[in-house]
């Protein structure tokens, strides 16, 4: 009888968690992802305002398991489950499938953007929670100042708006204030920073609604320092290609409009709740045995894409929840027990600006350089790599000490960019 084939469908946090948890354990790992890189997605903004070049945040994962004996890497995009065969129905890059055997599975597919209904607005409202889709806005904003230089209303251009007052859309507000106003200050003579608009607004009534009240006011009073506009309890009624109007009719002009409000679990949530027969909440979450993460015998699911105990779709549960499954794993196969799962909260931390962070853990509430150290130190422990840790230290002291970024270009052709 051959070794013990473990499955894992999803290479973030979570997932390749399991993957390196099941490191020295007597089994056979395959790892499907869709892409071929680990996405470390919290500092994915500092991509989209060319701070970070991609492959600080994004190592492949053949380069991150390649002295892992145990596991192996196919690139495929699951389509579907067949829980009592157990197997994995995967398309494959050439544009076949195939099937993939398991004796154990862990999905961690992770989530994707909601636009609560209104899907139409992401061509006017691009949303940023792929490596392709941070290049692409990365290419939109820097062509946005570009093509102020040419035109006769510059300010049209230099209109910025961000949907979503969560910790992404107040990290993007900042990042693309100090971009106006820092990095490109110098290289666009025939702009005028003071003319860049930047308005950052949310239905909720705070910025960083999980933060608590003082921390909230701190970033509100910095973002509006820094020259962002914030408006909080504005709905977004509607969305075009000029700016965007809220329910109580104010409009706001802004020729690039950046989505960074709502997420829902993947599809392979749903599929995988069919095939286990397992409910979804309300976001399209998989609802799972908050003891191991199990929705069925042999299957495990973790991360963004599912409901255990409405822990928040961050990287700390699904890594917390990946670490524990491969417990479980390696336990059961020896025929061991296993405590429940408890999540330990570490708390929750947003950037500012270059110098300025907020922190909130357990009693803690840090801000200022203060906060700003601890999530650096927090942010520089989870990525993944020796390489990638000293990269991202060189870029953001490079960018404190000059204002400069590493990757101000943009990639696409310019007829595949402009506006419609």
């Amino acid at each position: 009888m051959g070794k013990h084939r473990v499955v894992v469908v999803g290479g973030g946090f979570g997932g390749l968690g399991v993957v390196r948890g099941l490191k020295r354990a007597d089994v056979e790992v395959t790892l499907i992802d869709r892409t071929n890189h680990h996405l470390f997605q919290p500092l994915l903004y500092q991509v989209a305002t060319a701070l970070l070049p991609t492959g600080d945040i994004a190592p492949a994962f053949r380069a991150i398991l390649r002295k892992q004996r145990n596991a192996r890497v196919l690139l495929g995009e699951v389509t579907g489950f067949d829980t009592r065969s157990k197997r994995v129905h995967v398309d494959l890059p050439d544009d076949t499938s195939k099937t993939v055997e398991y004796d154990t599975l862990v999905v961690a597919a992770g989530s994707r953007d909601s636009y609560f209904g209104h899907d139409d607005w992401a061509e006017s409202a691009p949303p940023m929670k792929t490596l392709e889709q941070a290049v692409a806005l990365r290419s939109r904003l820097l062509r946005a100042f570009e093509t102020a230089v040419t035109s006769d209303d510059p300010k049209q251009w230099l209109s910025f708006a961000v949907v979503g007052a969560g910790p992404t859309g107040v990290e993007l507000a900042g990042q693309l204030a100090d971009l106006a106003r820092r990095a490109l200050k110098g290289q666009f003579r025939e702009i005028d920073p003071r003319d860049v608009r930047i308005t950052l607004l949310d239905a909720v009534p705070h910025v960083l609604p999980p933060f608590s009240a003082p921390l909230r006011e701190h970033a509100r009073v910095k973002l509006e320092r820094l020259g962002v506009t914030v408006m909080t309890g504005a709905m977004v009624e509607s969305i075009d290609a000029e700016g965007l109007t809220t329910e109580d009719g104010d409009r706001v002009e802004a020729r690039t409009i950046i989505w960074a409000a709502g997420v829902q679990a993947s599809p392979l949530a749903r599929k995988l709740a069919e095939a286990t027969e397992t409910d979804v909440d309300r976001k399209g979450r998989i609802m799972v045995n908050p003891a191991d993460c199990s929705v069925a015998r042999d299957v495990y699911a973790i991360g963004d894409m599912v409901n255990l105990n409405d822990l928040p779709g961050i990287a700390e549960p699904a890594i917390q929840e990946g670490h524990h499954v491969a417990r479980v794993i390696k336990a059961r196969l020896l025929g061991r027990e296993t405590k429940p799962f408890r999540y330990l909260d570490l708390g929750t931390m947003a950037t500012i600006s270059p110098g300025d962070a907020v922190a909130d853990i357990k009693k803690l509430r840090l801000k200022g350089l203060i906060g700003k150290a601890a999530w650096a130190v927090v942010h520089i422990a989870f990525l993944v790599g020796w390489r990638n840790r000293v990269a991202v230290l060189t870029q953001w002291a490079w960018n404190i000490l000059t204002g400069r970024r590493a990757q101000p270009i943009i990639l696409e052709p310019m007829h595949a960019i402009v506006r419609k």
